[in-house]
């Protein structure tokens, strides 16, 4: 949520063209604020596909040439979850190109072409033998791929029915800051279109590595050195950070997912949602936003899944929101939870930990324009105060985190 606003569930088009969203009074989904502060209006449609496109390691070197006489060359070593050589993989498989069949090399992970009868699973299939001849060498095999066409870049666990075409498992080093190819910070105490408390800070005083988690902080530690526009012009109360993938990812349609502890207490508000990529020329809401996990402190056992999207004939935000609970008021901040979306041209289906509890579609969108068939970028991010969740109180404790263990994105393995 870039910026979330609990007014009325419709807000006039001076709000709308400022970003200004509104969470419904009346127990709708949050608005959010339109402007991206850090990032230019360039679209990500085409940077976004995530690292797809193999370097040209991904060849086979000329020492896996078959050598004139000798030993057989061209097989290398097979890499795991594709076809040795170059060759395209099984089914919507991760395949690396060919291993690289020379001395040392490295293989670079892409995508491979769909082709019936491509070998996937682990250990791939093997090179093919060079031609006998007399005293050649055959080439140092090169470094394995994912070992499963649905197997994440990192070996994680796959996810039978998707292609993986983006994530981030946050396993840099600890104290690291998030990886720059794959977000930016938004910075600033503006107050986000929500009358926000916080300022949001870039680098790693809010945003770091540990762990093996992204682990976001909102403090008190150090904000009355930044100025802030809520509750009133003058020192920050707060500091936090926000997240996205703008102009370095963005996809339209698939399942998108993060595994996620979020923090506890009254005034907090972490989120993990997505806007519209043409958010810089369109606004807010008609680039479109879609809220896959977004909750307030003082409901620590609720999720909210929510579109935003015009009302019709509009620039005025007119949203859909579902909620799910936890079984028996379990806190979700007790716990890592994964939420998910299952986004296609039909419908969008919201998911808590895979328990299926929300489906909107351009028919349950009555009386609004349906926003959500081009590509959207991902955001993270932990608000503190605003119209929606109300200010932190004297049961609120600083410093909170909210811990991300993975963020990832899939198509349909069958395209």
């Amino acid at each position: 949520m870039l910026g979330c606003s609990s007014g009325s569930s419709t807000s006039n088009a001076t709000d709308a063209e400022a970003g200004a969203g509104g969470k419904s009074s009346a127990g709708g989904a949050s608005g959010h604020d339109g402007s991206s502060g850090t990032s230019d209006a360039s679209s990500v449609s085409d940077a976004a596909e995530g690292g797809r496109t193999a370097g040209s390691g991904g060849m086979t070197a000329a020492g896996g040439a078959v050598n004139t006489g000798g030993t057989k060359s061209t097989g290398g070593t097979t890499a795991a979850g594709g076809t040795t050589g170059g060759g395209t993989g099984g089914m919507g498989g991760i395949t690396v190109s060919g291993g690289i069949a020379g001395t040392g090399g490295t293989s670079s992970v892409t995508r491979s072409t769909a082709v019936s009868g491509g070998t996937t699973g682990s250990g791939g299939t093997t090179g093919a033998s060079g031609t006998n001849g007399t005293g050649g060498v055959g080439g140092a095999g090169g470094t394995g791929g994912p070992a499963d066409a649905n197997t994440g870049i990192d070996g994680s666990s796959a996810l039978p029915g998707w292609f993986l075409t983006w994530s981030d498992e946050f396993d840099g080093p600890d104290g690291s800051a998030v990886d720059a190819t794959k977000w930016v910070h938004d910075v600033g105490g503006s107050g986000w279109g929500n009358q926000e408390l916080e300022y949001y800070t870039d680098g790693t005083k809010n945003a770091v590595v540990m762990g093996g988690n992204l682990v976001i902080t909102a403090t008190t530690a150090g904000a009355s050195s930044y100025n802030c526009s809520y509750p009133s012009s003058g020192p920050c109360q707060y500091t936090s950070a926000r997240l996205l993938t703008q102009n370095k990812f963005s996809q339209q349609y698939g399942r998108i997912e993060a595994r996620i502890q979020i923090p506890e207490g009254q005034g907090l508000w972490p989120a993990f949602w997505m806007l519209g990529a043409d958010i810089n020329t369109s606004g807010w809401p008609t680039c479109g936003e879609i809220d896959i996990m977004e909750n307030i402190g003082k409901e620590p056992s609720t999720n909210n899944g929510s579109l935003h999207m015009p009302a019709a004939g509009t620039s005025n935000d007119d949203d859909l929101t579902g909620t799910y609970t936890l079984p028996g008021n379990a806190k979700l901040g007790d716990n890592f939870h994964t939420y998910a979306i299952e986004w296609s041209a039909a419908a969008i289906k919201f998911y808590v930990d895979d328990n299926l509890y929300e489906t909107q579609t351009p028919s349950t969108a009555t009386g609004r324009t349906w926003k959500f068939d081009h590509p959207f970028f991902i955001l993270l991010n932990v608000a503190v105060g605003g119209q929606w969740p109300g200010a932190p109180d004297s049961t609120t404790t600083f410093p909170q985190t909210m811990k991300v263990d993975w963020v990832r994105v899939y198509e349909p393995a069958n395209g």
